[in-house]
């Protein structure tokens, strides 16, 4: 509405990993809100095919996902999805896409640069009149050698928190206008990838 357009993320719990980066996950107290859980195993994703998770769905979520990239130059995990993908919030990870850093005092050519980044991307998430549109979080995520792509997606009515391999986190305000727009898909573009596990929770609200 007008004059408010915030979230109330998560808790989050910060480290400092061996490595010296920063670590960020949720607070374990988010795991006491589970409930009616649903399991996926080892799926393929073929390439340039959208894998629909039949009976996974919800908007009240929380997601846990593995994901073996490959060569695929692209994963997308799309969360909030309308049955014929009209509405949908797409999760993705590019492997040495061309990113643009908003710093206006530098030329364009300057701005942009190479690397493996997660992207969260709600530019399909409406089909309503009324809901502007916005840019893309994007936040750098370097995939180590042979480490999948784990991530862990709350959905939260109008919030998707995304965290991922413990030391990263996008978030975004969503607004779908259907009341079909609960379903989940998998895409991997460019070349085949695997879907290690998926685990999937409905969250009972914090207030009981």
């Amino acid at each position: 509405t007008e004059g408010w357009d915030h979230i109330m993320s998560l808790a989050r719990r910060l480290t400092l990993l061996e490595d010296e980066t920063l670590g960020i996950e949720p607070v374990p107290g988010v795991e006491s809100l589970r409930t009616d859980h649903r399991h996926v195993g080892e799926t393929t994703l073929p390439a340039n095919r959208e894998v629909v998770m039949e009976g996974i769905e919800g908007n009240a979520m929380e997601l846990a996902l593995e994901i073996d990239p490959k060569g695929a130059r692209e994963v997308c995990v799309n969360v909030l999805r309308s049955p014929d993908s009209a509405e949908y919030t797409a999760i993705s990870f590019h492997r040495r896409g061309h990113h643009l850093h908003r710093r206006w005092w530098l030329p364009e050519e300057e701005q942009r640069s190479q690397y493996d980044a997660l992207v969260l991307d709600t530019s399909r998430s409406s089909e309503l009149p009324d809901v502007l549109a916005r840019a893309p979080e994007v936040a750098p995520l370097e995939l180590k050698d042979g480490e999948p792509l784990s991530l862990r997606v709350f959905i939260d009515k109008s919030v998707v928190e995304v965290f991922a391999n413990g030391r990263q986190c996008v978030a975004l305000r969503v607004y779908p206008g259907r009341r079909d727009s609960v379903g989940l898909s998998i895409r991997a573009q460019g070349s085949d990838a695997a879907l290690r596990s998926l685990e999937a929770w409905q969250m009972r609200s914090i207030w009981g």
